[in-house]
């Protein structure tokens, strides 16, 4: 789970923010001014903060700067006016790593989210060979086996187990799966992830219906255990 500070002045805006946040299974701490934005960006260790730019007592280019300034490198994902091509310059030039234009796309935010969530992460090896159960699986060479037979996946079944044994013990959003397997800004429905899941049990799990290995983390996504 990860931490977001979110400061927006706009109370509605505020609230949709930390409710979808918190759908995704984060964290949410939030701020309608500037002052108490950086009062939380010290004290509360978000991991990620979304940040207006115009709010009141403290500006959000203030903000930036002044976390930049002290060495802070916290992911920044700006706020920004439609249109306002200068204050997106600016933002960035201070050290912001991302923004969003209002009126903006609650999926497109949330994916933004996700890609600098990630690329704050250290990047997670991916795996050239997998053994559970009684499945062998050859990345590299695109082969699978169960109990010494060879078992028939798709491209897309062979990265979406890589990803997941790359991330071995931690649940993983569908949402990420989607973006990581099926290519940043393409929405296939996340029944297409629940499709390839079971697939993938009825190949390699002794019981697709009772798996050790492929599991579900209910409102979530799936996590990958050995």
């Amino acid at each position: 789970m990860s931490r977001i500070l979110v400061v927006e002045d706009d109370a509605a805006l505020l609230r949709g923010l930390r409710d979808n946040l918190e759908a995704e299974s984060h964290e949410v701490l939030s701020a309608a001014d500037g002052e108490e934005g950086w009062r939380l960006s010290r004290e509360g260790e978000p991991d990620l903060i979304i940040l207006d730019l115009m709010l009141p007592k403290l500006s959000g280019y203030e903000i930036c700067r002044k976390l930049r300034e002290s060495g802070d490198d916290v992911p920044i994902l700006m706020l920004t006016a439609r249109g306002e091509e200068t204050d997106q310059v600016l933002g960035l030039d201070l050290g912001a790593d991302d923004y969003v234009t209002k009126p903006f796309s609650i999926r497109e935010l949330l994916a933004r989210v996700r890609a600098l969530l990630r690329r704050a992460d250290p990047e997670p090896a991916l795996p050239d060979r997998l053994t559970f159960g009684r499945a062998t699986i050859d990345f590299r060479a695109y082969e699978a086996t169960r109990n010494g037979e060879p078992v028939e996946l798709t491209p897309k079944e062979f990265r979406v187990l890589r990803h997941l044994a790359s991330r071995a013990g931690a649940a993983v959003h569908r949402h990420e799966l989607l973006e990581e397997v099926w290519g940043y800004g393409v929405y296939p429905t996340t029944r297409t992830v629940d499709n390839h899941i079971a697939s993938l049990r009825a190949k390699l799990e002794d019981d697709a219906a009772q798996p050790r290995h492929l599991l579900t983390v209910h409102g979530v996504g799936y996590r990958f255990v050995g």
